[in-house]
């Protein structure tokens, strides 16, 4: 019944468990932000903003760097709750006047980066159309203050079979397929690609 009415989180003891909807639901807003900002895990339904509220919250009043583990099995939801929490950490972190002009701000940067990482290390599998084929370390810098300083992000274990050889309903890594299309004019010819097989 909590999955019919859109409650894809539950508690167990510290962990927040996620069930994947495998569509998209309007609770990841700037409104549900507000919602979770500054309240403990008890005053709220249980969300993944919840535990990302927590750590940011412990982060700024201990002084003391923060972890979130995402994980779970294939197709279970962990790149799209990855990047839910880095958009919360941007959205919370945010710093006053960040826009300016044309100028794209850190927080647009380091929320902008998950499409670039998923072309280069996420692949169709019989699972899920969108699998992470690689792990992923982030951390996410801030100030004093609380507000957004940079980021890094350590890739590892890519699965660099899937290049030269994939199971029958399986695709390789987006990439390859994204340079081949004509969204980019003279990509192709660059790269020295064609759409010829044998080439």
């Amino acid at each position: 019944s909590r999955y019919q009415a859109k409650l894809i989180y539950t508690y167990s003891g510290l962990f927040c468990v996620a069930i994947n909807p495998y569509k998209r639901f309007p609770i990841y807003t700037g409104t549900t932000v507000k919602l979770y900002l500054g309240k403990r895990r008890t005053e709220v339904p249980p969300h993944l903003f919840a535990i990302s509220d927590l750590a940011y919250r412990s982060m700024l009043t201990k002084g003391v760097c923060q972890s979130i583990l995402v994980t779970g099995e294939s197709g279970a939801g962990k790149t799209e709750n990855t990047k839910k929490v880095i958009s919360y950490f941007a959205m919370v972190g945010a710093r006053e006047g960040a826009k300016t002009g044309n100028k794209v701000s850190l927080e647009d940067q380091i929320v902008q980066t998950n499409p670039i990482l998923e072309s280069f290390g996420n692949a169709k599998t019989a699972r899920n159309d969108n699998s992470s084929r690689f792990g992923k370390f982030i951390r996410i810098h801030f100030n004093s203050g609380g507000k957004l300083a940079g980021c890094d992000i350590e890739t590892y274990l890519l699965e660099k079979a899937r290049i030269t050889f994939q199971q029958e309903v399986e695709r390789s890594y987006h990439i390859f397929y994204q340079m081949m299309e004509p969204a980019v004019p003279e990509l192709k010819k660059k790269c020295l690609l064609s759409n010829d097989i044998y080439d």
